[in-house]
């Protein structure tokens, strides 16, 4: 059986408040094969987001090994970490994230920046992805000129853009309304079915979790 793009195994997290120890996550263990849309459930405080952060190398474990395509991310230098992130993940957040003073265009190619590419290539890029979720038509728009579902196409777009190995996605509807976060999840779908994109979705929503092929549980910081 080939390894998950994912590999999580034994990880344990706490955080310190003044000298008393709290634990977040208590010996998780799971694998996420390629192509994998996987919700993540649970109430407000069950670790959700810190798992999340985790896997995309943004907090490290007490212990327990990350592997995420065969690199073990938690053993990465704080150095090497951004520049992996670029490479292999790609973030959608519920706050979109999008740079005010920036278009549509520019907010997308941010993260091409950290690349090789020539101005050209990103611009080619960029245009790709902005079609591909359907908002190409709103390139030169700032973020102030578009709708929170448009705003939330351009947070795809941009996570997409680099061509990740997996996605990341922490509530991508909780800030819509019905129809865009239908629309959006949609999207999610379509990224996941026809570009065999890796996808886990943190989420409150049990009809955003139906789109999933999987979903798991976490309750106090246990993977049920």
């Amino acid at each position: 059986m080939n390894p998950g793009v994912v590999e999580l195994e034994s990880i344990y997290k706490s955080y310190r408040r003044d000298s008393i120890e709290i634990p977040v996550l208590q010996d998780i263990s799971f694998s996420i094969p390629e192509g994998e849309f996987l919700a993540l459930m649970g109430p407000s405080g069950s670790g959700k987001t810190t798992l999340l952060n985790l896997i995309a190398g943004i907090d490290r474990p007490d212990t327990g090994t990350i592997r995420v395509a065969g690199i073990e991310v938690n053993k990465l230098s704080e150095a090497y970490l951004a520049k992996w992130r670029s490479l292999y993940i790609g973030f959608i957040f519920q706050s979109y994230n999008l740079i005010p003073v920036l278009t549509a265009e520019d907010n997308v190619e941010m993260p091409l920046l950290l690349t090789t590419l020539s101005k050209k290539e990103r611009k080619e890029h960029v245009n790709l992805a902005l079609e591909l979720v359907g908002i190409g038509n709103r390139a030169s728009h700032y973020p102030r000129q578009l709708s929170g579902g448009q705003e939330q196409r351009v947070a795809i777009a941009r996570a997409i853009v680099t061509d990740p190995t997996l996605l990341i996605a922490d509530e991508p509807t909780g800030d819509l309304d019905k129809q865009s976060a239908e629309d959006v999840l949609n999207l999610l779908s379509r990224l996941n079915r026809e570009f065999n994109k890796t996808i886990i979705m943190v989420t409150h929503d049990p009809r955003a979790a139906e789109k999933a092929h999987t979903v798991r549980h976490l309750d106090k910081g246990v993977l049920i």
